[in-house]
Formats: structure tokens, sequence, C-alpha cells
């Protein structure tokens, strides 16, 4: 395998002034676009989302992103400076949450399949267990554990550029998953070692879906 190359840095941006001045300003749309509020073209956005990406920190400012997704509408729109996104169940890491209760501010992207832009929302989040505003985000006469509250301190709308450029909504554009192994595979290899007779692996890989049947909700 090939050395990985490192960048020289005698060509790493040091601070802010330094890239600024390697681009264009920016135009006074950009400039003016961002909001302290949910509009109506916000929450019409949000009630079309089934999905979106959560971006949180921990308290020394390790990042991370998770997605979110449920059908379309099921982040609910308490008023117009309140977000409320429901915590299915997963893995039990539980790094959102946990990364909300020590670092609040998040930021979420959310998308709606077939539109090339998205909708980003920054704010300060809080973890909730309230009954009342649980029982709203019930599924299959499930509530969530917690749920999310988000206030918002700015939202916008992004451009089609990336999604253009990558065109995820393309179906010619489409890739075959079976040209990558299983995520049972993967994972195993990652940690335990993948086991090596198929039939032991495709029992691994009956497990994972039928979880995903009966841990949806």
């Amino acid at each position: 395998m090939a050395e990985t190359q490192q960048p020289n840095p005698e060509f790493l941006i040091k601070d802010e002034a330094d890239l600024r001045a390697l681009f264009p300003q920016t135009h006074g749309m950009a400039q003016i676009k961002c909001l302290d509020h949910l509009d109506v073209h916000a929450k019409d956005f949000i009630a079309r989302a089934p999905f979106l990406c959560i971006g949180t920190q921990t308290l020394d400012g390790s990042a991370d992103v998770s997605p979110r997704g449920d059908p379309k509408g099921f982040v609910r729109v308490l008023d117009d400076k309140t977000l409320l996104i429901p915590d299915r169940p997963g893995n039990n890491r539980l790094d959102t949450l946990a990364n909300i209760l020590a670092n609040p501010a998040v930021g979420l992207l959310f998308m709606v399949p077939g539109f090339d832009e998205t909708l980003r929302v920054n704010g300060i989040a809080q973890v909730t267990r309230d009954p009342a505003l649980l029982a709203v985000l019930a599924m299959h006469d499930r509530s969530p554990t917690v749920a999310i509250v988000v206030n918002v301190q700015e939202m916008f709308l992004h451009c089609a550029k990336a999604f253009r450029r990558s065109k995820l909504w393309d179906p010619t554009q489409l890739q075959d998953r079976s040209e990558m192994p299983s995520l049972m595979k993967m994972m195993h290899d990652q940690t335990i070692g993948a086991p090596d007779d198929p039939d032991v692996m495709d029992a691994l890989d009956a497990r994972l879906e039928d979880g995903y049947r009966k841990t949806m909700y």
C-alpha cells in the first residue's frame, strides 16, 4: 500500500482571515437568509422530511453526527422556536443524548427525498421524558423513552449544489449493496473476527434483520 501523503504544513490555513482571503466575498442573500425562528417554509420542509442528521459535541469538543429517520413529519414543530425529535430504539450507545447533556449546542440537517435543497437548523437542545410530549411521538402504540427538544437559534435553507454534484436521488447512481460485505460481516471483522462458516454468517445476518423487524419502535 502506498504511503499516505500528509498535508504540507506550509499550506495549512492558520486563521479565518487567511481562509477568507482565498474566496470572493459572499453575496448579499447568503448573508441575510438566516432567521432565528421557523417560518412557514421551514415548517413545510420539516413536515415533509423523513430524515435528518444531528451534529453534537462532547464537553471537550469531540464531534459526532447521527442519523434520525421515521415517516415524514416525524419531527414536530411545537412553535416557531421549538422542535421535538423522537429518540427511537437503537444500540443504546446514547452518543447524541449524552453529548447534549454535556454540550447542548446542536446542528440539524433536514432532507426530503427528491429535493436537492436541504434545511439547516442550529440551536440549543434538551433531553426530556415528559409523558405528554412522548405520547405525541408514539408509533405503533409505543412512545420513545426520551425525546430531544431543540430551541431554534438559527435556520436557513441550503442550496442544491452538493446534492446535484453527488446525484444522490438519481436512480441511475444507485450502487449494488452486494459489492460490500454485510453490516454484520464488517462489524465482526472490525471487532471479534467474522466466522469462516458462511452458514453461521448467514444466521448472524438473519438475526440482524429479525432485530430490525422487532425493534424499530
